[in-house]
C-alpha cells in the first residue's frame, strides 16, 4: 500500500486527484498507476485501470490470477469491472469512497453470481490516503 501511496503522490505532483494503485504478484510489483484523467483527457485513466493494464502487459496475459491490487481509494464501478475481468484474487484499498465506491461505499458488487470471486480488504493506511485527498481538494477550493 505504501507503493500505491507513492503513486498517489506522483498524481498530486501532476495536479491530478491523488489516487495511486499497484498490482502485486508473487511479492513483486507487476503494474503501477496513478490518476491521469487530466493529462490524458481520458475519463477511464483511473489509477487502478492503468495499474491493471501495466500488469497485464508485464505478464503478457490479461488473466491476473494470483495477483492483488492495492489502491489508495475504494475502486469505482468501472474499476470493479476491470478487477472482475482481469481475475485479480484480492483488492486492498485505503479510503472509502461514498460517492463512487463499488465495494460498499456507494454500491457493493461483491457476493454476486460473478464467474470470478475475489477478496476485498479495506481501510489499509486509510488515514494517509484520506489526508492526501483532503489536502488536494482543500487547496482546490481555496483557489
Amino acid at each position: 500500500m505504501r507503493e500505491a501511496l507513492k503513486e498517489a503522490k506522483l498524481a498530486l505532483n501532476e495536479d491530478e486527484v491523488p489516487i495511486g494503485a499497484v498490482v502485486v504478484k508473487n511479492g513483486s510489483i507487476i503494474g503501477r498507476g496513478h490518476n491521469r484523467k487530466e493529462a490524458l483527457k481520458d475519463p477511464t485513466a483511473h489509477a487502478e485501470i492503468i495499474a491493471i493494464t501495466a500488469a497485464a502487459n508485464s505478464l503478457g496475459d490479461w488473466r491476473l490470477e494470483g495477483a492483488t491490487l492495492y489502491s489508495t481509494i475504494e475502486p469505482c464501478l468501472m474499476c470493479a469491472g476491470a478487477i472482475l475481468q482481469s481475475r485479480l484474487d484480492c483488492v486492498v484499498y485505503g479510503a472509502k469512497d461514498k460517492k463512487y465506491g463499488a465495494f460498499g461505499g456507494l454500491i457493493d458488487v461483491r457476493n454476486k453470481d460473478w464467474n470470478w470471486n475475489f477478496k476485498v480488504v479495506s481501510n489499509v493506511l486509510n488515514n494517509e490516503s484520506k489526508a492526501l485527498l483532503k489536502n488536494f481538494f482543500n487547496k482546490r477550493r481555496d483557489g
